[in-house]
């Protein structure tokens, strides 16, 4: 194994690691505002990446144009679902929560199946084609542009939280909804902002990341377990931790896939899971 192996390892595991954080920013927002466990995460994931593909194969869009559909039909979907939740949200059932996106998830991904089917597609993406070779370490147009985008959604989503009135309302909502909406938040306005951008942050994510791989509509399972581990070890509600963990993760399991199994990648990085947690039970969150 030269150097050059080593960097290619690197390399991938960032791309992947960019690829779970660009995935996990949505939830990331939801869990840590409103508290609540979305388990359809993985299912909005499959259903953006088959949006994007049947606005692209059968009705001849061009990948821009359909990522755009894809995001608009999952934001909407998102105010539906808050729509939905909406009661249970403000009673904070959380168990009733995460069986109803349970339920919610394994209902979406039946009538995926009967629109779509069950063969596995292809999600052509204009930058994948597009390769590059640097001192022999090889990567595409696709892996530049799920770095970049997720460096920069989460660069604005940090300024959005932090700089802005509108993060102010949703740090307030974190911290005590009832008070926050005696202050006068619109607090069912702003839980259906957070539901829109979980789902459209998702469905761009899938934009990007789900060309690397035969899509198919029973996916997103890996997708929910990795976001999952994402936002629990960068710590609940926290963006940047939510991006290191993504990247780290990604590392970990690339070099752990080269120099032992792939067929363990999973059980160990819920390994890791558990050991940061035992140290940190904040995750990487300063709180």
């Amino acid at each position: 194994m030269n150097i050059a192996f080593w960097q290619q390892q690197l390399l991938n595991g960032v791309v992947n690691g960019a690829g779970y954080a660009c995935v996990a920013i949505g939830w990331t927002i939801l869990l840590g505002t409103a508290r609540l466990v979305n388990f359809a995460h993985g299912t909005l994931y499959m259903l953006g990446a088959f949006v994007i593909w049947y606005f692209m194969s059968q009705l001849g869009l061009s990948y821009l144009a359909a990522t755009l559909v894809a995001v608009v039909a999952l934001a909407l979907l998102g105010g539906v679902m808050q729509g939905l939740l909406r009661r249970l949200v403000a009673k904070q059932k959380y168990a009733s929560i995460m069986i109803v996106t349970l339920g919610i998830g394994y209902i979406l991904q039946g009538v995926a199946a009967i629109l779509f089917g069950g063969n596995p597609q292809n999600l052509l993406s204009p930058l994948r084609p597009v390769r590059f070779e640097v001192s022999q370490v090889r990567f595409t147009l696709q892996d530049v542009a799920i770095v970049v985008f997720t460096l920069l959604i989460y660069g604005v989503v940090w300024a959005v939280r932090n700089k802005t009135r509108l993060g102010a309302s949703v740090r307030a909502l974190a911290e005590d909804a009832p008070l926050a909406q005696l202050f006068g938040i619109n607090t069912a306005l702003v839980y259906a902002g957070i539901f829109a951008f979980e789902c459209a942050s998702v469905a761009a994510a899938a934009a990007l990341v789900a060309p690397r791989s035969p899509i198919l509509t029973s996916m997103g399972f890996e997708e929910v377990i990795m976001t999952f581990v994402v936002v629990v070890v960068g710590g609940i509600g926290s963006v940047g931790g939510a991006l290191v963990a993504g990247l780290g993760l990604g590392i970990f399991i690339a070099l752990f896939s080269s120099l032992v199994s792939s067929a363990y990648a999973m059980a160990a990085a819920f390994g890791i899971l558990l050991i940061v947690l035992t140290v940190r039970p904040n995750g990487l969150s300063r709180e």
